[in-house]
């Protein structure tokens, strides 16, 4: 692999944010990929999430796992990026197995950028596409991901915060590289060209088309499971997604102010 980020350990001063600081490239696979939830972001991720972990699917991997829960993740997404985007290293099964190795599923950004890979890393993992309407999608999306991408205060964060320095340059990296670098013009081509790769390149047999409103009968029926007797989770609207990353950056600048 090309000179990657170093990893750096969560100061001890971090005391207002609870990430962890797992330097996954020391990691290896513990648990067998099953589930490959390669629907984009803003599809329902988040309730899908949920709903395997309750399904026994533990971990499931979501951006949420590299922006709150353990940020140094995000310094393999970089290898990543940099090995598919810019040809610069490789990252093979074994990168996978380090940066995943603690999950039986994964989705959202940014594992949906990397639907091939995943596919030939995994060729036994089931395959479920989280649907949306491209229109309400792109609405969805324009307020939340790409406001976070661009966001002033996350920027002005990532040069002082040591959780914001790891995770504001993945993912403003990821969001250009994945929508070349005009998600308002591209984003609703680029969204209708990844659901047709992934139908080309999984058997119909192994691949789940899926909306969260659906709720648990066809999601169950397809990962071989009983349906659970409590709700389908629903989680994360527009509005939950703006104020939970406005409370991060409070708890992020508070650790700045008391380092």
């Amino acid at each position: 692999m090309a000179a990657s980020i170093p990893y750096t350990r969560k100061p001890t001063t971090d005391i207002f944010t609870n990430d962890t600081s797992i330097n996954r490239r020391e990691c290896q696979r513990k648990v067998p990929m099953r589930v490959l939830a390669l629907g984009l972001g803003r599809t329902g991720t988040v309730s899908l999430r949920i709903a395997l972990q309750k399904l026994g699917y533990t971990d499931t991997y979501h951006m949420m796992s590299a922006s709150v829960e353990n940020p140094p993740d995000c310094l393999m997404w970089q290898d990543a990026l940099a090995a598919k985007y810019e040809g610069k290293g490789r990252f093979r099964v074994e990168e996978w197995d380090a940066l995943l190795g603690h999950c039986q599923a994964v989705c959202d950004w940014p594992a949906a950028a990397f639907a091939k890979e995943l596919i030939e890393a995994y060729p036994t993992a089931k395959v479920i596409l989280t649907r949306r309407d491209v229109d309400s999608w792109h609405a969805s999306a324009k307020k939340t991901v790409h406001w976070r991408a661009h966001d002033p205060v996350l920027q002005l964060l990532s040069k002082c915060d040591w959780a914001a320095g790891l995770y504001y340059p993945m993912l403003r990296r990821f969001w250009d590289y994945f929508f070349l670098y005009d998600f308002e013009r591209n984003g609703k081509d680029i969204f209708r060209q990844h659901y047709q790769e992934v139908r080309d390149l999984v058997p119909l047999g192994n691949l789940l088309e899926y909306q969260v409103d659906m709720g648990w009968e066809p999601l169950c029926k397809f990962l071989g499971h009983p349906v659970p007797p409590t709700p389908f989770p629903r989680a994360n609207d527009a509005e939950d997604f703006v104020t939970r990353c406005k409370k991060r950056n409070l708890a992020q600048l508070m650790n700045v102010v008391f380092h």
